[in-house]
C-alpha cells in the first residue's frame, strides 16, 4: 500500500480552461486514501482559469461561437457555483452568444471557489509560479521543472495544459514579417484584440488585408469597425469615418464558416433520433479501431440516415448524401464552388430558416450536436496514425459547418461588404507580392494594394513548429514523440505522453491540442471539463496510491 503520510508533488503547467479542469477532477477524486498533496501551477498568464482565448481584458465584442443554451461546462460536485447561465447576472436569452470576456470571469471565480471549498480534508497546499517552464528533465524516478531563474522540483506528476504556444511562422508569414520589419507596412496577429484594436485607431483611410476567414476574422472584424465607432443598425453598417477605407478577408477557398441555426428550434430540426445516436456510437467506436477506408465507410454510413431524413422535403435521396460525404473524404469543401458574398448569403438564409439546408450545412449541425459521443469514442480507442489522420481530418474539414459563427456574425459581415467596408473580390486565395508601402493581392482579375496584414489563422499543432522550448525539449531526449509529423503528440487516453520507444513516461501527461490526432475535437471548451480530465485525473490518483514495480512500463503499437 502506498503511504498516505508522505506527501506527492503535482506540477501543471498551464492553468486554462484545460488546466481548471483537470484540477476540479483531481478535487473530486481527492480524499482521505490518497496521499497529502503538494500542487504547484505553472503559468505566467495575469487570469489563472481563463487563459489567454477567455482573457477578462478582451473586448466584449469577441464572442463565443456557442450559444448559452448549450453551454454545459458542469461545476464540480462541491462547488458553491452554478453553471455559466445562473453565474450571469439577469436572465440572458439562452439564443445569445456571450462575449468570451465574461466565460473568463466566470472560469476566474471557478478556480477561486475550488481553492476554497474544492478539496477535502487534508487540502493540499497549492502555489502558484508565474515563471515559464523552459525545459523538464528526468530525475530518478520524478521530474524537475526548469525555468529561467530556479529548478522545481521534485514531482511525482507533471501536467502539460499549454493550449497553443507560440510557433516559428510558416515561409508566407515569415517573408511578411521581414518585409513589415523593413519598410512601413504593418503586419500584426488577430489577438491580444485588445491590441489590435488600439492599432487599428491609427489605420484610417488604410486598406487591411485579414488572413483568414474564419471565427477569428469576425473579432478583427469588429475591432476594425464597432471598436472605431460604427454602428450596426437595422441590418447595415453606420460607419464611424475612422474605419480603415477598405478591409480585405482571405482564405484558400473564400468562403467564411457557415452560421449556426438562428433560434433553438430551428436548431431542434437538425437534432438526430436517439436510435440513431445509438447507431453512430456503436459504427464511431469501430471507425477507430479499423483502417482508414473501412473507418470511413462506418461514418459515411452512419451519418447518411440521419441526413437523408432531415432532407426528405427537399426529395434529397441517401445516395446524394453518401455521393457528398465521399467527395468530402477525398477533398474537403471541394463539393462548394459558390463565390464568397454567395457562399456567406447561403450560410446566413440557412441559418434564419428561410431557405433549406444544404446537404453539408444539414451534415455539419448533425455532427456538432454528435460531438460529446465522438469524443468518447474516439479518445479512449487509440487508433493507428493513419486511421487518425484520416478521422481528425474529417473532423476538421466539417468545423466550417459544426464550429460556425452566431448568426448575427454573419450578418455583419454581410452588412459591412453591402456598405463599401469589407471588399470580397480578392477572398479566394489571393496571389500575394510584397510592394514599397506593404502588400499587393491578386484574384480574378481584382488588383488592391493593402498597408497592413492581420495574420487571423490558427497555428496547427505540430511539434516541429513550436517557437519555445519546452515541447521540443522533451522530444530530443525521448520522452515525447509526434503521432504523425503533421499530428500531435502520441498520448495514451489519460494523458500520458508516449517516448521515442514507445513506452509510457510514467507520470508525465498532455492534454488538449497539442495531442491532436491522439484525440479529437480538441478545441472545444467543453471537451476541456470532459472525460479527458476524468481519466487523468483517476490515473493520478490511481498511481499515487499505489505501489508500482520500480521500472515497470507500458509500451504500445498503434500500427
Amino acid at each position: 500500500m502506498a503511504d498516505i503520510n508522505r506527501t506527492a508533488r503535482i506540477a501543471i503547467v498551464g492553468m486554462g480552461p484545460r488546466g481548471l479542469g483537470a484540477l476540479e477532477a483531481l478535487a473530486e477524486r481527492f480524499g482521505p486514501k490518497t496521499p497529502r498533496l503538494q500542487i504547484d501551477i505553472f503559468d505566467p498568464a495575469p487570469s489563472p482559469g481563463a487563459g489567454p482565448n477567455f482573457n477578462p481584458a478582451e473586448p466584449r465584442y469577441c464572442l463565443l461561437n456557442t450559444p448559452y443554451r448549450v453551454i454545459a461546462i458542469r461545476p464540480p460536485k462541491e462547488a458553491s457555483i452554478g453553471s455559466f447561465a445562473e453565474w450571469q447576472e439577469g436572465h440572458p436569452d439562452p439564443d445569445h452568444f456571450p462575449p468570451r470576456a465574461a466565460l473568463g470571469r466566470y472560469l476566474e471565480a471557478r478556480l477561486a471557489d475550488l481553492l476554497r471549498y474544492g478539496f477535502a480534508s487534508p487540502e493540499p497546499a497549492i502555489q502558484f509560479l508565474r515563471a515559464p517552464v523552459q525545459q523538464i528533465t528526468r530525475d530518478g524516478d520524478a521530474w524537475r521543472l526548469h525555468s529561467a531563474a530556479k529548478d522545481h522540483g521534485l514531482y511525482d506528476e507533471v501536467l502539460l495544459t499549454l493550449g497553443q504556444p507560440p510557433v516559428h511562422p510558416d515561409e508566407q508569414l515569415a517573408q511578411w514579417q521581414d518585409h513589415a520589419a523593413k519598410s512601413k507596412a504593418a503586419l500584426m496577429p488577430a489577438y491580444p484584440a485588445r491590441a489590435l484594436c488600439d492599432a487599428a485607431a491609427a489605420w484610417q483611410g488604410k486598406r487591411v488585408a485579414i488572413r483568414g476567414l474564419g471565427l477569428s476574422t469576425y473579432d478583427v472584424l469588429r475591432g476594425l469597425t464597432l471598436a472605431q465607432g460604427g454602428v450596426f443598425a437595422s441590418g447595415h453598417y453606420n460607419p464611424s469615418g475612422r474605419e480603415p477605407e477598405r478591409i480585405l478577408p482571405f482564405s484558400l477557398n473564400g468562403h467564411p464558416p457557415f452560421p449556426k441555426p438562428e433560434t433553438q428550434a430551428l436548431d431542434a430540426a437538425f437534432s438526430p433520433t436517439e436510435a440513431e445516436t445509438i447507431t453512430f456510437t456503436e459504427a464511431a467506436t469501430k471507425a477507430v479501431a479499423a483502417d482508414p477506408d473501412a473507418a470511413s465507410a462506418l461514418l459515411s454510413e452512419a451519418l447518411v440516415a440521419p441526413v437523408a431524413r432531415i432532407l426528405t422535403a427537399q426529395n434529397i435521396p441517401a445516395l446524394a448524401v453518401r455521393a457528398w460525404l465521399a467527395q468530402e473524404w477525398e477533398a474537403p469543401g471541394s463539393q462548394e464552388d459558390a463565390t464568397p458574398l454567395d457562399a456567406l448569403t447561403e450560410g446566413i438564409e440557412m441559418a434564419r430558416g428561410a431557405a433549406p439546408p444544404s446537404i453539408g450545412y444539414a451534415l455539419g449541425q448533425v455532427w456538432r450536436k454528435w460531438q460529446d459521443p465522438w469524443r468518447k469514442a474516439f479518445n479512449p480507442g487509440q487508433a493507428s496514425p493513419a486511421t487518425a489522420k484520416q478521422l481528425v481530418g474529417f473532423d476538421e474539414g466539417l468545423k466550417r459547418y459544426s464550429y460556425g459563427p452566431p448568426l448575427t456574425s454573419a450578418k455583419e459581415l454581410r452588412a459591412l461588404v453591402a456598405a463599401g467596408v469589407v471588399d470580397l473580390s480578392c477572398a479566394s486565395d489571393p496571389h500575394i507580392t510584397s510592394v514599397p508601402e506593404g502588400w499587393r493581392l491578386e484574384s480574378a482579375g481584382s488588383t488592391l494594394d493593402v498597408s497592413v496584414m492581420i495574420d487571423a489563422v490558427l497555428p496547427t499543432p505540430n511539434l516541429a513548429q513550436l517557437a519555445d522550448t519546452l515541447l521540443p525539449g522533451l522530444k530530443a531526449r525521448g520522452h515525447l514523440t509526434a503521432l504523425l509529423p503533421d499530428l500531435g503528440a502520441a498520448t495514451a487516453p489519460d494523458g500520458r505522453l508516449y517516448d521515442a520507444q514507445g513506452n509510457l513516461a510514467p507520470g508525465l501527461c498532455l492534454l488538449g491540442r497539442l495531442a491532436l490526432g491522439s484525440v479529437t475535437a480538441v478545441d472545444s471548451l467543453h471537451d476541456c471539463f470532459g472525460q479527458s480530465a476524468d481519466r487523468w485525473a483517476e490515473g493520478v490518483v490511481d498511481r499515487l496510491t499505489r505501489r508500482r514495480p520500480t521500472g515497470a512500463c507500458e509500451s504500445y503499437n498503434r500500427s
